[in-house]
């Protein structure tokens, strides 16, 4: 279990129903369907139905170089995600179960953006910009709890396989294959066992 600070809170986002603005909030109570008040926590999300997300997290760097780049304003909850945060690569939440404040998270799935989040903003940049991991990931609640801005976020129980590669690298340096990459390599060594 570690309790290292990984990155922090620096906005927090809720929308209360299908298209409507973003609302900037300091502090938000985040319950066992996601954020209170907020459109996918209601099950009146775009994608509520079909591949709704309980929270939403995106980096603060990667709207920094959307700007930069892109000339894309995503500031003031443009990006349609919950929670923004700085100083973590979120591909490491993925499969980790975080502590976001007072409430705790796995992360599910990359968030990316889509052709609808391109028609609210106004601009075709925005899939690039937030192109794969950069559009942010999905988070379900594991223990409810309030979380404010300038809360930290710690991971307790880091992604088993990204664990497995460093206590490998530890052990000496050798290099954990991909799943894809090991099940070809058992597959041709003959060594797969049912």
């Amino acid at each position: 279990m570690t309790s290292e600070v990984r990155g922090r809170v620096e906005a927090l986002y809720t929308a209360p129903s299908k298209g409507e603005p973003m609302v900037s909030h300091e502090t938000v109570a985040v319950a066992a369907g996601g954020i209170e008040g907020d459109r996918y926590a209601d099950g009146d999300g775009f994608y509520s139905a079909t591949d709704g997300c309980q929270v939403t997290l995106v980096d603060a760097a990667v709207l920094d170089d959307a700007a930069r780049e892109y000339d894309l304003d995503l500031a003031d909850g443009q990006h349609r995600r919950n929670v923004v945060v700085r100083g973590v690569d979120l591909d490491a939440l993925l499969d980790a179960t975080f502590e976001l404040g007072g409430a705790e998270l796995r992360g599910t799935k990359l968030r990316p953006p889509c052709a609808y989040l391109a028609d609210l903003v106004g601009d075709d940049d925005v899939g690039d910009a937030l192109r794969e991991s950069r559009g942010g990931i999905c988070a379900d609640v594991l223990a409810p709890g309030r979380v404010a801005v300038g809360d930290d976020l710690r991971v307790t129980e880091a992604n088993p396989r990204e664990l497995g590669r460093q206590i490998a690298q530890r052990l000496g340096g050798v290099r954990v294959a991909d799943d894809d990459e090991a099940a070809t390599s058992h597959e041709e060594r003959g060594d797969d066992h049912e």
